[in-house]
């Protein structure tokens, strides 16, 4: 691989991602659909809406990793939400098929479990949460990724593509920890408590681009701790003690959402803790 197209590479992770492959002396090419003063690389204008543009702009690209969406529901009706998002994101995966480009990373979301977001608050059925456990959204953004994931195990089977969706949880950077509400357990329940360093979630991006995986591979991607000081445990009895699935015994503030799978096949770690970076 020395030609890799990043969607969405003036976005907040795209830049942070661009530049790193950079720094592994990569070709990069932005897709997005403004131009960006951040990144110094090929960028292309682009309507991930339209299918031929797509087609255009992936021309000579060895490898896909494709960030861009619209990352909430909120800010646009949820039916361009959700347009936008799966259509982009088929056609992403459309065009490598045809162009013979046979490895992409898909941006999803640990939103796709269904409980950041949800209209009718609803529990985790067990707990750490694992890749296995069901996705229940309630709406858009969350549904948005689920279909995303299923494209790509269809294009999986159509041709053997290998496309490695990395859930992301919430990301944040070393800017954004002082503002967080640590302190306030309530504030992060529907996300159970989980996020991710932004440097680490570059690390992953790299990381999947690197693996030799087989299928279309779905992976959380968060952090080792939580984003509360209150133990895991204390986190787990005080909002969460219906639940009496636990299939682990959690030690001090150790990650609910499980990202094992993650470390495993990516041979991946994550780094960063809002704790250390205060």
């Amino acid at each position: 691989m020395n030609t890799i197209a990043v969607t969405g590479g003036g976005g907040k992770l795209g830049s942070q991602v661009i530049g790193m492959l950079q720094e592994q002396k990569y070709d990069v090419v932005s897709l997005d659909n403004h131009l960006s003063d951040r990144i110094h690389c090929k960028q292309i204008k682009v309507d991930l809406n339209d299918f031929g543009q797509v087609v255009g702009s992936l021309e000579g690209v060895d490898a896909i990793i494709h960030l861009a969406a619209i990352p909430a529901p909120i800010h646009y009706p949820y039916s361009y939400i959700y347009a936008n998002n799966t259509v982009a994101g088929y056609h992403v995966l459309e065009a490598a098929s045809l162009l013979g480009i046979r490895k992409v990373i898909m941006g999803s979301s640990e939103s796709s479990y269904g409980f950041a977001w949800a209209p009718q608050p609803f529990s985790p059925h067990y707990f750490p949460v694992d890749e296995d456990h069901p996705q229940l959204p309630q709406e858009c953004y969350g549904l948005s990724k689920v279909v995303n994931e299923l494209t790509a195990e269809m294009f999986h089977r159509r041709n053997g593509m290998q496309v490695t969706s990395l859930r992301f949880s919430m990301i944040t950077g070393p800017g954004d920890y002082r503002h967080l509400a640590i302190a306030k357990p309530e504030t992060f329940k529907p996300i159970l408590w989980s996020y991710i360093d932004i440097q680490d979630a570059v690390t992953a991006c790299i990381a999947a681009l690197h693996a030799e995986l087989n299928g279309a591979i779905h992976l959380n991607i968060t952090g080792d701790d939580t984003l509360s000081d209150r133990t895991t445990e204390e986190l787990l009895k005080s909002f969460y003690s219906e639940v009496g699935d636990l299939r682990k015994t959690f030690q001090d503030r150790e990650a609910i959402v499980s990202n094992a799978l993650a470390k495993k096949l990516l041979s991946w770690q994550p780094k960063y803790s809002w704790s250390k970076q205060k």
